[in-house]
């Protein structure tokens, strides 16, 4: 979608790869390794094997883990349907130095608390953080900052705002709504409909929000954002 094979990859700065993977019953994935790259993966559907270092970890829905650098992984599927994942990799700056873990680290939504981070009718899931997350499930990510997801009950929207000095991905996982983008900081915004399935990339600085459609279905999002400009703050990258 964004990142490696995109034609427009040039808007993206900090986003290496963020696509969709679809392994068939009893087929893998190519297993590799990236110096400079590191990944979450989301699965969205079945079940599966990631290789993590040689070692073969079961995966179901709803699991998201992370990835670091310079470890070899890949996926399996031995099950009798497919296998279907969110792949987000990250460009990591030359002069970082990041030790794999021995360990894969790995959750699942499903056990995750709800936080009241945006007030009555939100709901909000804090999956993955950086290094120095003390409020994530998983505190791992150099130049990826923030996994979460985002279910909003009837008459409650995502409003419009703007990140000075980071990248995000929406990714619609469950009903429909309105995506609102446009010119950042000034409040310009356009409204374009959105269903499950569709992904939208914002551009540092960028308008942001979420309107959600009519219906009994409430909306739930995957949102992932990235640090831009890249400079080190305290073991961590920041703007």
């Amino acid at each position: 979608m964004f990142g490696a094979g995109d034609s427009e990859s040039r808007m993206v700065r900090g986003v290496a790869r963020y696509g969709q993977l679809t392994v068939d019953p009893e087929g893998n994935s190519e297993t590799v390794s990236y110096p400079d790259e590191e990944q979450i993966y989301f699965i969205l559907e079945g079940t599966g094997l990631v290789e993590y270092g040689g070692q073969k970890v079961p995966v179901k829905r709803n699991d998201f883990l992370y990835l670091p650098v310079n470890l070899r992984h890949g996926v399996s599927n031995p099950s009798k349907a497919p296998c279907v994942l969110l792949i987000m990799g990250y460009r990591i700056p030359k002069d970082v130095q990041i030790i794999p873990t021995p360990k894969l680290l790995m959750a699942n939504v499903d056990d995750v608390k709800v936080v009241p981070t945006h007030g009555p009718g939100t709901k909000f899931k804090l999956l993955v953080g950086d290094t120095l997350s003390q409020r994530d499930t998983l505190a791992a990510g150099q130049v990826m900052t923030s996994l979460f997801l985002m279910e909003f009950d009837p008459g409650i929207d995502n409003y419009p705002h703007h990140h000075e000095a980071e990248e995000e991905i929406y990714f619609i996982l469950r009903g429909r709504g309105e995506m609102a983008t446009g010119a950042g900081p000034t409040g310009e915004e356009g409204r374009y409909p959105v269903k499950a399935g569709d992904a939208y990339f914002y551009r540092v600085n960028a308008t942001v929000g979420f309107y959600r459609g009519p219906g009994a279905e409430n909306p739930v999002i995957l949102a992932i954002r990235s640090r831009y400009p890249f400079t080190k703050v305290e073991g961590a990258w920041s703007r």
